[in-house]
């Protein structure tokens, strides 16, 4: 199943930014990337149209710091949008 979080993570950042894929390494930092506030808003819309999911930011978490933090974060809000396997259909 899944999305591989870190290939889309890779990929938006040499599309967007051109960041070449050896860069996006789950320690970098995402400020070094290049992404600023409003660079992260566009990933997260990007991720939620390609994934076909909702990730809704409160405006209480933090805001990932590292490439890592990003993709759990995503994973995170996959996981919760993901359909529970042989549940009840309404």
């Amino acid at each position: 199943m899944g999305v591989d979080t870190l290939q889309l993570v890779k990929d938006f950042l040499a599309e967007r930014l051109e960041v070449p894929g050896d860069k996006v390494v789950p320690e970098a930092e995402l400020s070094d990337l290049g992404v600023d506030s409003l660079m992260f808003a566009e990933m997260l819309f990007e991720f939620e149209d390609r994934a076909k999911v909702n990730i809704d930011i409160t405006s209480g978490e933090v805001l990932p710091k590292t490439v890592a933090d990003l993709v759990t974060l995503i994973d995170a809000h996959l996981s919760q949008a993901a359909p529970a396997a042989g549940g009840a259909g309404t």
